[in-house]
């Protein structure tokens, strides 16, 4: 799974509709942070700014927001790390790191405990998916500075839709879509019309390979993130947002997260963040690379 499938499995659990709960009531907590074993708590920020630089670990092959281009880490967040990075005045280094399972086993691995074997983490996790409810389910972790949002959208083909037609999730009933296994996409796609669209889904193993398939013509559409979309198609496809009835959820804001112990380096990021979000820096690295930029809900 990537970043993508990442999303899905923080959101997925939210996404249809539910009883709605306060915020943490119910919530059992698990060890209690101070209790939980560490095995690299990482660097403090006073010995980040004495060493003169910082590590972001971002997840790899996963464009357009981070990969790895002639060898070079690259894209949205790289661009956001190096904003972060100048705005505390050190120098920004960029590890490219695999999805787990879940997020909360890459938010373990990466930024409060360290895989089990010869692991460590970094001092700031970018691109993770920021909702109340992991706030009381992970407490080794603070999730702040948000920075964008990420939203569902349908990618298609004109040539296939040529009257001006745009595809709304019924549409796959009969007509064909790609989508990331197990995403939200698929989930949600799975579950329209009680699985009437099952034979019309066909799976990649993620977004990209999804709309590399829609635009190579083996569907007419894809079901995927609004900038996985952009940043693969170009003449002759179009992208929409339509509603999508029954999904509650089909958008989520994205942040940062920092080890608990270690507040003070968040609260750097997060005003490095939001000086750059106010005065359009932020926005910009999306015009930059021709994509739609969706402000974090606030």
């Amino acid at each position: 799974m990537r970043g993508f499938a990442i999303a899905a499995a923080c959101v997925a659990g939210l996404a249809f509709a539910g009883p709605a709960f306060a915020r943490c009531e119910d919530y059992v907590p698990g060890p209690k942070p101070q209790n939980t074993f560490a095995q690299d708590v990482g660097r403090e920020f006073d010995r980040i700014l004495d060493e003169g630089w910082i590590e972001f670990a971002l997840y790899e092959e996963f464009a357009p927001w981070s990969f790895l281009e002639n060898g070079k880490p690259a894209g949205i967040d790289v661009e956001i790390g190096k904003i972060i990075a100048e705005d505390i005045g050190v120098e920004p280094r960029f590890r490219l790191v695999q999805a787990d399972e879940t997020l909360e086993a890459d938010l373990r691995n990466y930024v409060w405990k360290g895989a089990t074997v010869g692991g460590r983490v970094s001092d700031v996790m970018l691109h993770v998916p920021y909702d109340s409810e992991l706030t009381c389910r992970i407490e080794q972790v603070v999730f702040t500075g948000q920075y964008a949002a990420e939203a569902l959208a349908i990618g298609f083909r004109l040539d296939a839709y040529p009257d001006g037609d745009k595809p709304t999730p019924a549409y796959f009933r009969f007509d064909t879509v790609a989508v990331e296994n197990d995403s939200i996409s698929d989930f949600y796609l799975a579950s329209v019309g009680r699985g009437s669209v099952g034979d019309a889904i066909h799976r990649f193993p993620d977004g990209a390979a999804a709309v590399a398939a829609m635009v190579a013509g083996e569907t007419m559409a894809v079901m995927a993130p609004l900038a996985v979309i952009e940043d693969g198609i170009g003449d002759g496809h179009d992208v929409h947002r339509p509603p999508y009835p029954g999904l509650v959820r089909s958008g989520w804001t994205i942040g940062v997260a920092v080890n608990q112990q270690h507040r003070d380096l968040g609260y750097a990021v997060d005003y490095a963040i939001e000086k750059a979000l106010a005065d359009g820096r932020i926005q910009a690295i999306f015009d930059q690379h021709g994509l739609t930029y969706l402000p974090p809900e606030r």
